[in-house]
């Protein structure tokens, strides 16, 4: 493998004011400054509504709240072919609930990511754990800047082992001086001084050491607390400078204005070094534990200064072993009691100074940069190429062309002895929202769909299951199917919607075709035509689609049945004059909104066209489809669905999320019946591009499907899949997948897409 040659550095970047900015700049420094003969360049956040002078080293930019912004990035950093990003990752500098928009960036590139995290969390809230889970999984290896983060990756996150490397923050190669010079050069010569700096927040506990200065002044009276650093501009921006204003009052009410004094500043790194020099006591009174890294703290440790801390967990490993002192948190005495000993007594303090100094000689950003790019190499050498999409983005290598296998786990595990479930948490079937025949219907129709040579057949017991419930649906009184069933057996409703009656009926249809059982096709046949009379007085278009699609199955099945020619011809005609009345030259459709299940209405009626024989069905399906299409591309040539955000509003461009796999199955249906109404192999190529969004080719390139289990994530949020896998759209993606197979199949290839270019990948 060759040397690294082009890394990229994605965080904060000076001048913006934060720990973040100044780590990020001063690593990516480190890299280009050392031996290896690397480029390098940091992709900058952003903060929302500000703007910085970034310097030379900033190629590109990313607005914290704006996701094109993080697929902008990803296309820069694929097109740019860096070798390895080091992300630098805190919740806070990225958009997103807990920063999510992140995943927006990671699971577009084509590289590996070595990730700094600058936060670990005990104890994460669900959205939290869910965003550093992802984090992980995108990254190659995971670098911490304490043991502490170590263990906690372990022990909380299950991160193994051989991912995890501990890197101490780096610190400036700076010789080991006395303070006389510096507090000439300041006007502090002759006074002891005490120094606290980085941004100012509630967190630093500075209102700790300034209630301890009265005591330390009892045995050190000439001495002096400097409080280094501006407000952090979150703070300003939510409330002001009322917490330094409250600093500032507290100091007047105790008397000590003499002895404490606030630079309100963001000093440049040169003068930051010849401030800490001047020191003779550093303090970091941090009211918080749960720290895993300080800059401040390692910058003065790395000066040989004389440090008094709370035990925050940096603290905690960096000062053991005598290198510097620690305190309860919040104790005003016990920090004010041991500064106080420190600055009376020479001997102590300087030898704890030179203790700090020695030991911190392997944290220099020299030897950091170089720990660092072993750790880069590592994560490559770990790396697993992701297969790239002609359009492209990425999604995890899978076989080359070969199509997934059939997988139904969990689809079975969704099922008990009432039927198919609505809805899971995650994996687990929710028993909570019970069963619906919605769901019953179109896992019937996967079992039909399995009856083709060479899958294997639902088991025969769970075909009947399903067949059961669509009859136990049926309810003589009212003529219709009821849809909601609780967990108890209890129907929830004496009938469901024309949209579920519709589809059941599709369902039955298809069954008097294709059941395996001959038994059950007489039985679905029967309870089809039992069925087909409510509709004529329906006004829902999807529920007059469905039916015709159940019609193109059941009349192949029985052929003499005038009635339901009669009907097939009356809502295949209600179609094509709602497309007369609501068509323009910009809106080919048959509604003035886009909803959901788009495409099942220009299917049905292209199927129905070629079973009857009337072209004005197939030529206003193949239009309306064509058009359907055009609105479901997104610039990058993905699939992108209608999504559900869109549904009521009235022709406007609609909306790209939340996006639904049952969208994309009927988009793989419409097309293919397309294809087979004109043979052109533009539909194959559209169905090929909509089966590929389960797969990862989609807006955010990442997976819905899981191809070891079946399962299929609920939705595309605009930051995160829906990690649910419910009954709809784990059926929704096996209908697809079993077409798709299909197709292979009588195109005279079994194993792989070959009638799919569009599935073709390159391993990069």
């Amino acid at each position: 493998m060759t040397q690294l040659s082009r890394i990229a550095f994605i965080g904060n970047s000076l001048p913006r004011h934060c720990g973040i900015a100044t780590f990020t700049t001063d690593l990516q420094q480190a890299i280009a400054a050392s031996s290896a003969d690397v480029e390098t360049c940091i992709v900058a956040m952003t903060d929302n509504g500000n703007a910085y002078d970034y310097p030379s080293a900033v190629h590109h930019q990313i607005r914290d709240e704006k996701i094109e912004d993080y697929v902008r990035a990803a296309g820069f950093l694929n097109a740019g072919r860096f070798d390895a990003v080091s992300l630098q990752h805190e919740f806070g500098i990225f958009g997103g609930e807990a920063g999510s928009h992140i995943m927006a960036l990671l699971s577009r590139l084509t590289m590996p990511v070595i990730t700094t995290l600058h936060t670990v969390l005990a104890e994460p809230a669900p959205a939290y754990r869910d965003v550093l889970d992802r984090v992980v999984d995108a990254s190659s290896r995971i670098v911490v800047m304490a043991e502490k983060g170590r263990k906690l990756l372990r022990a909380v996150y299950q991160v193994p082992a051989e991912k995890i490397e501990v890197i101490p923050h780096g610190i400036p190669g700076f010789a080991f001086i006395e303070p006389d010079q510096a507090k000439a050069r300041f006007g502090f010569s002759g006074k002891p001084v005490i120094l606290t700096f980085g941004l100012l927040s509630p967190s630093k506990g500075i209102e700790v050491m300034i209630d301890a200065m009265p005591s330390i002044l009892k045995s050190s009276p000439d001495a002096v607390y400097i409080v280094l650093g501006a407000t952090h501009p979150h703070l300003v921006r939510d409330q002001g400078e009322v917490y330094r204003e409250s600093l500032v009052a507290r100091v007047r009410e105790l008397g000590i204005e003499n002895h404490v004094v606030f630079l309100d500043q963001f000093v440049d790194k040169p003068t930051l070094l010849a401030y800490i020099s001047m020191c003779d006591v550093y303090v970091t009174p941090y009211l918080n534990e749960a720290q895993m890294t300080s800059g401040t703290l390692a910058y003065s440790f790395g000066l040989g200064k004389a440090v008094v801390s709370t035990p925050y967990w940096h603290a905690r490993e960096l000062l053991a072993g005598g290198h510097g002192i620690l305190v309860p948190f919040g104790d005003a005495a016990a920090i004010g009691s041991e500064i106080a000993a420190l600055l009376t007594s020479d001997t102590r303090r300087q030898a704890m100074r030179e203790r700090a100094y020695a030991s911190s000689r392997s944290m220099t950003w020299e030897r950091n940069a170089e720990r660092h790019l072993a750790a880069f190499e590592s994560g490559r050498r770990a790396h697993r190429p992701r297969a790239i999409l002609r359009t492209g983005q990425s999604v995890p290598p899978r076989g080359g062309h070969a199509a997934p296998e059939m997988r139904i786990g969990h689809f079975l595990s969704m099922c008990d002895g009432t039927g198919l479930f609505q809805h899971a948490v995650h994996c687990v079937p929710d028993r909570s929202h019970g069963y619906c025949v919605d769901d019953n219907a179109r896992a019937l129709l996967l079992a039909c769909a399995l009856n083709n040579p060479s899958e294997e057949r639902l088991p025969e017991a769970l075909t009947a299951r399903l067949a059961g419930f669509v009859q136990h649906a049926w309810n003589p009184d009212t003529r219709r199917f009821r849809n909601f069933m609780s967990f108890d057996r209890r129907w929830l409703e004496d009938r469901g919607s024309e949209d579920s009656h519709g589809r059941t009926l599709w369902a039955l249809g298809e069954c008097a075709r294709s059941d395996a059982s001959a038994s059950r096709r007489r039985w679905s046949a029967s309870l089809f035509a039992e069925a087909l009379p409510a509709v004529e007085a329906f006004r829902s278009p999807r529920a007059w689609a469905f039916t015709l699609l159940g019609l193109d199955a059941y009349c192949e099945a029985v052929p003499s049945d005038s009635l339901a020619g009669r009907i097939r011809h009356l809502l295949a005609d209600r179609l094509i004059s709602m497309m007369r009345v609501v068509e323009t030259r910009d809106w080919v459709w048959f509604e003035d909104g886009l909803a959901y299940d788009n495409a099942r209405l220009p299917q049905s009626l292209i199927v129905t066209g070629i079973s009857t024989g009337v072209p004005d069905y197939v030529d206003a399906g193949l239009r309306s489809l064509r058009w359907l299409m055009t609105i479901q591309r997104a610039p990058s040539g993905c699939f992108r669905p209608v999504g559900s955000d869109s549904f009521g509003h009235k022709r406007k461009q609609p909306k790209p999320f939340d996006q639904q796999p049952l969208e994309a199955t009927a988009t793989i249906s419409a097309c293919l019946a397309a294809w087979r109404a004109d043979g052109n192999p533009e539909w194959k190529a559209g169905a090929a591009r909509a089966f590929a969004w389960f797969l990862g080719n989609n807006d955010l390139s990442m997976s819905l499907a899981d191809l070891e289990t079946g399962s299929c994530r609920d939705g595309l949020h605009c930051d995160r899949p829906n990690e649910n896998r419910g009954g709809e759209s784990t059926v929704s993606y096996l209908l697809s997948l079993a077409e798709i197979r299909q197709l292979a199949r009588a195109s005279g290839d079994r194993a792989n897409l070959v009638p799919f270019p569009e599935l073709r990948v390159q391993i990069s």
